[in-house]
């Protein structure tokens, strides 16, 4: 027919992760990567990102991974190195990936500049572009984009909330 897609649906595990700070929702694929984090409040978001980056997506409950969990529990408990264990991957432009995978590269306790992060991938004019890349990052938390703020120490956006932020970058040991 015309107009319809014969891309197939993507189809990924939905799981449940209870957190200091609300429910996380864990998107994982067949072979356990994470594919999507997001809060239970905010599903409607996570599955607009998730349409937009593989199209039709079915979610079924499925558990995620152990270690992936026992990993994100870790960081919720004050062991911030665990989110680099965590098995991740994205779809999205080559500019969105170059974005998220410098998001990875910043350390918990540490905060950057939405400037600082266009002018750290090479692209110091970038800094609106690299603003809605972050925004369009379907892996909260492990692609820690609550660790961008704005150019002057101000807490801006984010996709959970800002309260969530606020939390996320005091227990990282971030005065905010």
């Amino acid at each position: 027919m015309a107009g319809r897609s014969t891309k197939p649906s993507a189809s990924f595990g939905l799981d449940r992760l209870a957190t200091p700070i609300g429910i996380a929702l864990l998107v994982t694929d067949t072979e356990g990567a994470l594919r999507a984090l997001d809060w239970e409040d905010y599903e409607h978001r996570m599955r607009g990102l998730l349409r937009l980056h593989y199209g039709a997506v079915d979610l079924s409950n499925q558990s995620a991974p152990a270690g992936m969990r026992r990993a994100l529990s870790g960081y919720f408990e004050g062991e911030l190195g665990q989110l680099t264990d965590i098995a991740w991957r994205t779809a999205g432009t080559p500019f969105q990936q170059k974005v998220w995978v410098a998001l990875a590269q910043i350390p918990a306790g540490t905060t950057l500049s939405y400037g600082a992060l266009a002018a750290k991938i090479g692209m110091p004019k970038a800094i609106r572009a690299v603003g809605h890349a972050n925004g369009s990052n379907p892996i909260s938390v492990v692609l820690p984009c609550h660790r961008l703020i704005g150019a002057d120490g101000s807490l801006v956006k984010y996709g959970g909330g800002l309260e969530r932020k606020r939390w996320l970058l005091r227990h990282e040991g971030v005065e905010v």
